[in-house]
């Protein structure tokens, strides 16, 4: 069987006991290959990235050392969720890395969706290398890699955000969720005592808010944008749409429009609604937001979020448009 090829007889993770009897069997053949060595994650806060930190501390403690990057392009909260549930609740090794002016003042006056996407990645790899290079022995590098990215890429793809770190620190590669679907990632994070939260967070560009800021990225806008997300997730939950719709977020673009706010002229940009459904990210379907739900949503983001005099709806399905704007 080829190194990377899940096992034939590997049953599908569908339940807490499968779940259990995985994370028993991974902290067994975690605690063989690690030893008595350090091993180093990027954790993000998405679902990966946290049950594989979550599993190692379970097989390893402390010899775990996860870093958190702040880039400033996180959701409201994200930071500090990181932190309570790793560092406070679980008791983990974990180094914040406060980042947010570095991103943002490299991607002041950057309009181009590529060349935003390139700056985040760059500098992300060399705020986790520089972190990596401050430890000492560090052996081993953690990915939150699962199936779906081997069957996309081939060989053991390296993850999203530390992929070109130098090949001077010379880790040896931890993937204990490589042969898991998402599906069954949730499940285990779920066995592990994740919150709820954490396991169900819905996919999250590697860029982040930096691809909702369509255009040039400023402070105020990004607050805008992460606002008014705020919004229409806790809107979403009490709804009780947040488990029925695949992804759903707010997009703020580069222009204004007028409008009238406490009998003044204003001069304020919208914000753009983005519900959608699908299987696989390659074909999505628009889901149908009640209306008195948009009223309520359009009202608490217009009176709540600074700078806002105006929600949209995006209705188009994928094709023809993307399921993100950028």
């Amino acid at each position: 069987m080829a190194n990377n090829q899940r096992p034939a007889d590997m049953a599908r993770i569908t339940t807490p006991a499968l779940a259990k009897a995985f994370i028993e069997e991974q902290v067994t053949a975690l605690r063989a290959q690690i030893g008595d060595g350090k091993v180093l994650l990027a954790l993000s806060g998405g679902v990966d990235s946290s049950v594989v930190a979550a599993l190692l501390i379970r097989a390893v403690g402390k010899q775990l050392i996860s870093v958190h990057v702040n880039h400033g392009l996180l959701r409201k909260g994200e930071p500090e969720q990181v932190i309570r549930v790793f560092r406070d609740e679980l008791h983990g090794e974990l180094i914040y890395v406060d980042a947010v002016d570095r991103f943002l003042d490299k991607l002041a006056g950057v309009a181009d969706p590529e060349k935003k996407r390139k700056i985040i990645g760059k500098e992300f790899i060399d705020v986790f290398a520089e972190e990596a290079e401050k430890l000492s022995g560090i052996r081993f590098l953690a990915q939150g890699t699962i199936y779906p990215d081997i069957l996309e890429s081939g060989p053991v793809k390296s993850h999203h955000n530390v992929g070109g770190l130098p090949e001077s620190l010379n880790f040896e590669l931890v993937e204990p969720l490589k042969f898991l679907f998402k599906d069954e990632v949730r499940v285990v994070g779920k066995e592990l005592g994740l919150p709820e939260s954490m396991v169900e967070r819905q996919p999250f560009p590697g860029p982040g808010l930096g691809v909702r800021c369509v255009g040039a990225i400023t402070r105020d806008r990004l607050e805008a944008v992460r606002e008014s997300d705020a919004i229409l997730r806790e809107e979403f939950a009490n709804a009780g749409l947040s488990g029925k719709v695949w992804q759903y977020f707010t997009i703020v673009p580069d222009f204004k429009s007028t409008g009238v706010r406490d009998g003044q002229r204003s001069y304020d940009w919208p914000v753009v609604l983005r519900a959608v459904n699908t299987r696989d990210a390659m074909t999505a379907t628009i889901e149908p937001i009640p209306y008195d739900l948009l009223a309520k949503i359009t009202d608490r983001i217009t009176h709540e979020v600074p700078g806002v005099n105006r929600v949209l709806y995006d209705i188009t399905p994928k094709p023809t448009g993307t399921i993100e704007w950028e």
